[in-house]
């Protein structure tokens, strides 16, 4: 459960790991980086989400790399964030004292986190304060592979083994003798440690608390922007922060995590590299961000949609952050996996999967743009029209649908029903602007496969929508997704009825709800899986939609208490243990819990 100011807790190293829920994150809008409670920095990639890892002991505790700064004879220790910022403060407890590291991805002093700009440093700023007794304070910067340091201007150059042309530059402001020393402090010393890359700053002043200062007032000033007084709204707002954590600032788009082949579950081989931008985030991320006065964020989103979109010259469910095509996926044999959980994978084999439901993605996020006053130049819509053109006839093929499966293609009904909406708007956009394009049989196209899917998704028996058109009743939770986007009405007889069905047939126990059963909807892949969190917030959306507030508001409630003390949510959940599953923090599940507080808010103020 989210707590601004947690118990201290004995550190755990399942298989030498610490579990996912004792890792927060950090980050500057080009890179980010995951702290441990226990004082490391197992993951970070430079100079990008996506590139090499440098630190990667997060999927091998031996050989992947880590950056530590702890005390000798480790007790326990608690994280917190400093208010409304990305800075991260982690209190170690020894055996004979107690320090607070700062960690920081630093911004530059005066930033503005609304511009559509970079505004990182290309540093990380470690700042250690004891607070109590004495400590030998243990650093260690190992990069995976391996590294070089010698002695350079006031610090160390390190040249990592396994990329040779990323210089790195270590600072402090005590002695370092190299790349691993013992601190010998007491109470109220300090240690500072500056990391960077890129441009280096060793000629520049060394002020590391300056540097946090900065960054702290960069991330309040953008939270002033921040709208909202529903439920959870400590967690709703560390959500949009970690949304923006998320973002490539430069580009304007989303990684659906920073993290690559956390599997859910330990074990299996559901090990999938999320470091890339996929278009259904990005209009998931709008939806959410705008409501609650991220409007910059939201156009951003829309814009990096569009542009990747006009550059791949076809529609992709996926994307670099640059908008370019994701790279194959490979396997890297010289890491165990998380918790001992192989194949690491990096790249995304599903890139160039079919997935009707992208074409509408592409245009429900030209319908905000232009609803934003954004313009589309004719060659764009001529493109958009297109897509429409095609969602006639592609409803009929099937394809790998929302989830991505690696087996055999299926027509899905959630893939029709986006489809209806790539339809719906291309319609609403034609006629709004008095654009060319087929619109006669766009709209009559969406009506009619919106009946189709009320109709042929129809299972009499079982008394639900199935997750394909040609009925059975196999459930699936992207049921949940049509009425949010607006293909059926949330109170249809028959989607109330899918409602109960996927909460009764698919729950994982309190509240958690697996998006399918294996059994009943092979995927292609062995083995089973855990709760999808987003699953959960869609649920309360449809309870809320059809006026069961209640019962919304409670499921709410227990979904929020599911995030780890810092406010972080991962893609699935243990229903057994509540221990985190898959990639984390996972962007989709900050989605939900701002959407979900957004809808509930308004509902309660609609019945007042």
């Amino acid at each position: 459960m989210y707590d601004p100011d947690p118990p201290f807790r004995p550190i755990r190293r399942p298989d030498g790991y610490l579990p996912l829920e004792d890792l927060g994150l950090i980050g500057d809008g080009t890179t980010a980086a995951l702290v441990g409670l226990d004082g490391t920095i197992p993951w970070m990639c430079l100079p990008r989400f996506d590139s090499d890892p440098v630190f990667c002991a997060l999927l091998d505790h031996a050989r992947g790399g880590h950056f530590t700064v702890t005390p000798e004879n480790l007790r326990e220790a608690r994280q917190r964030y400093e208010p409304d910022t990305g800075v991260l403060h982690t209190e170690l407890r020894s055996d004979t004292g107690l320090v607070r590291v700062t960690d920081a991805l630093v911004l530059r002093s005066g930033a503005d986190l609304s511009d559509d700009a970079p505004s990182g440093r290309g540093e990380l700023v470690r700042s250690v304060l004891v607070l109590e007794g004495r400590v030998r304070l243990r650093v260690e910067v190992e990069p995976r592979g391996g590294a070089q340091a010698h002695h350079l201007y006031s610090g160390l150059e390190v040249r990592p083994a396994r990329n040779e042309r990323l210089r790195l530059h270590l600072r402090s402001n005590r002695p370092l003798d190299g790349l691993r020393s013992v601190q010998e402090l007491e109470r109220g010393d300090r240690l500072d440690l500056v990391l960077s890359w890129g441009r280096f700053h060793r000629h520049h002043r060394f002020d590391p608390d300056a540097m946090l200062h900065q960054t702290a007032d960069a991330w309040r000033r953008w939270m002033r922007s921040c709208d909202y007084a529903g439920p959870q709204e400590a967690l709703v707002r560390r959500a949009a922060i970690t949304l923006k954590l998320c973002d490539d600032w430069a580009n304007g788009s989303l990684v659906a995590a920073p993290t690559s082949s956390l599997p859910a579950p330990i074990g299996g081989v559901r090990n999938w590299d999320y470091r890339y931008a996929w278009i259904r985030d990005a209009a998931f991320a709008v939806f959410a961000l705008r409501r609650i006065g991220f409007g910059g964020e939201a156009d951003a989103f829309l814009g990096w949609v569009l542009d990747a979109f006009e550059r791949s010259r076809r529609p992709r469910i996926m994307y670099t952050l640059d908008g370019d095509r994701v790279p194959e996926e490979t396997e890297d044999a010289g890491l165990e996996g998380y918790r001992g959980s192989a194949p690491v994978r990096w790249g995304n084999g599903a890139a160039d999967q079919r997935q009707h439901d992208v074409y509408g993605e592409i245009l429900d996020c030209a319908d905000q743009w232009l609803r934003r006053g954004g313009e589309i130049q004719p060659a764009m819509w001529a493109s958009l029209a297109g897509l429409a053109d095609a969602a006639v006839h592609s409803w009929r093929r099937p394809d790998q649908g929302l989830w991505e499966i690696r087996g055999e293609g299926r027509p899905f009904t959630h893939s029709v029903g986006l489809c209806q909406v790539a339809l719906d708007r291309a319609a609403q956009i034609a006629e709004r602007y008095g654009l060319p394009g087929n619109v006669g049989q766009w709209r009559r196209e969406a009506g009619r496969l919106r009946e189709l899917i009320l109709e042929r998704s129809w299972d009499e028996d079982a008394q639900t929508l199935s997750v394909y058109m040609d009925g059975g009743g196999v459930l699936d939770a992207s049921l949940l997704n049509l009425p949010l986007r607006q293909v059926v009405p949330v109170d249809h007889p028959r989607m109330v009825a899918t409602t109960r069905a996927v909460a009764e047939r698919l729950s994982a126990g309190d509240g958690l709800l697996y998006r399918y059963l294996h059994d009943d909807h092979p995927d292609g892949l062995p083995g089973s899986e855990g709760a999808f969190v987003l699953c959960s917030f869609w649920m309360v959306d449809n309870l809320t939609g059809q006026g069961r507030l209640d019962e919304a508001e409670e499921l709410y409630a227990s979904l929020c208490s599911r995030a780890s003390p810092l406010g972080l949510l991962s893609e699935q959940i243990d229903p057994t243990t509540g221990a985190f599953m898959g990639n984390a923090p996972q962007a989709f599940s900050h989605i939900g819990t701002i959407a979900s507080g957004v809808n509930l808010e308004r509902a309660r103020g609609a019945s007042r």
